[in-house]
């Protein structure tokens, strides 16, 4: 399994995209960390992220927010995508491996027009 945690200075990103890096995790199937890399965020481009980080054999995506679109980009590529994260990515990951869910709001709720610790601009149809 590889999982990717969007990351800002080492915490989890409240928002997939806008994140500064991406920390990536290959576990074995002891659900032991067998390598830590971290790479820059590539852009924010709609529908670029889930396939990038799908040839890069991510098959969970933890982040503290992420739109509904997006979330369906990223099942349409295979990746599991685990919303409402929050803290240092190293203590997300390993809670996560012994067991510990990530549950939760998605702390940037598209599509709605009230966007609480989402800081980015919406464009919204009417």
């Amino acid at each position: 399994m590889k999982i990717a945690v969007a990351a800002e200075g080492g915490f989890v990103s409240s928002h997939f995209g806008r994140c500064a890096e991406y920390a990536l995790f290959t576990v074995n199937a002891g659900n032991e960390i067998m390598e830590k890399v971290v790479i820059p965020n590539p852009g924010h481009e709609p529908g670029f992220l889930p396939g990038y980080l799908a040839k890069m054999g991510v098959t969970h995506m933890i982040a503290g927010g992420m739109g509904p679109r997006a979330q369906n980009l990223f099942a349409q590529e295979g990746i599991v995508t685990l919303m409402g994260a929050t803290g240092r990515v190293d203590e997300v990951i390993q809670d996560f491996l012994n067991g510990a869910p990530i549950e939760g709001e998605s702390l940037c709720e598209h599509g709605l027009f009230s966007h609480q610790g989402c800081e980015h601009e919406h464009h919204h149809e009417e």
